[in-house]
């Protein structure tokens, strides 16, 4: 088969962990020495030898591929996974990217739950699930993807749950937020009244100041400050509440 190369794109805002993820793999499937597993995994002709890793998925996912050759192709990729450990976990954790897609594009998610902390939740939950799953189940794929749905469905619960409590939709974009202070300062001051005002603290005001004015994506604070995406959503989410809440109790009358 014919290898072509890994193009790296350069990370926005707007990059989703699912692109990311599907970034590294593919370098690792059309390296020089690209990462492989035998293709009869997939397919019953033996003399096919080995087969680049975004192939074998390529296969995996199709239609035409028998039950028994996929759940014999994720016993091999899980315990891979679990007795090698890296690149195989990106491996595994990719491998269901495509189902993972489809998943998300039929949910119905509230308006102020970005995209990119769904889809973070999702490979969170399958990662979770990759390390606790027996290699040798053959439903073990869908043991990832159920995890993955249980993740997405909670999160999505618990936003409206939340926005419910907050008497209606948490003001996440601070163009909105700063509205109803006055019409005279822009977001950074509201941030900065915000922090004077100790509703929020400074790193939180840069949070929200560096991912929501300035556009830099989630992922590149999650490595300065050493934390998961998912926990600094989270966090980002819980500082922006405080500030809807301060704001909504100081509106002019």
């Amino acid at each position: 088969m014919n290898h072509r190369p890994a193009h790296r794109r350069q990370h926005t805002a707007t990059t989703s962990p699912l692109e990311v993820l599907e970034e590294s793999f593919l370098a690792l499937a059309r390296a020089e020495a690209p990462l492989t597993l035998p293709a009869h995994l997939v397919c019953d002709d033996l003399a096919e030898g080995a087969w680049p890793v975004d192939q074998i998925r390529i296969r995996l996912a199709h239609a035409s591929t028998r039950p028994e050759l996929r759940a014999r192709t994720w016993s091999e990729v899980v315990r891979r996974a679990h007795t090698l450990g890296e690149p195989w976990t990106v491996v595994a954790v990719a491998m269901t990217i495509p189902v993972l897609r489809r998943m998300l594009a039929r949910l119905s998610r509230p308006a102020h739950l970005e995209r990119q902390e769904v889809e973070q939740e999702a490979l969170s939950a399958v990662a979770v699930a990759l390390a606790e799953v027996d290699a040798a189940d053959p439903g073990l794929d869908r043991v990832l993807f159920g995890a993955a749905d249980r993740a997405v469905h909670r999160l999505i619960y618990a936003a409206r749950r939340r926005s419910e409590r907050e008497g209606g939709e948490p003001m996440a974009h601070l163009g909105r937020l700063h509205a109803t202070v006055d019409a005279e300062g822009d977001e950074h001051q509201v941030l900065l009244r915000a922090v004077r005002a100790r509703v929020v603290d400074l790193a939180e005001a840069q949070l929200i100041a560096r991912t929501r004015l300035h556009g830099e994506p989630m992922q590149r604070l999650a490595c300065e400050r050493g934390v998961s995406m998912r926990q600094l959503y989270r966090h980002r989410g819980a500082a922006e509440q405080r500030l809807a809440r301060h704001l909504r109790q100081h509106r002019p009358q």
